[in-house]
């Protein structure tokens, strides 16, 4: 893994976590978790959009539309176990 790969990565988890962060409410993490959801999200959303065989396209816009749907899936369960 290159620094160039590590960068896009921090970059598209900051931008995912933030628009999940936006989109749910109740779940406040600050920036580090943000970042750290946005990452995990990425997974979450490329795994889920497989599993479903849902392409949206490729790139940059990709990979953020991809994290930002897995930050919100992650988001929603943290957001359902700290209710309990």
């Amino acid at each position: 893994m290159t620094l160039e790969s590590l960068i896009v990565w921090v970059v598209v988890g900051a931008i995912a976590g933030t628009v999940a962060d936006w989109l749910v409410s109740g779940v406040r993490l600050g920036c580090f978790g943000t970042v750290a959801i946005g990452i995990i999200g990425a997974f979450v959303g490329a795994w889920l959009l497989g599993l479903l065989n849902v392409s949206i396209g490729s790139g940059f816009v990709n990979d953020i539309i991809t994290a930002s749907i897995g930050a919100v899936v992650v988001l929603l369960g943290v957001r359902l176990l700290r209710k309990r």
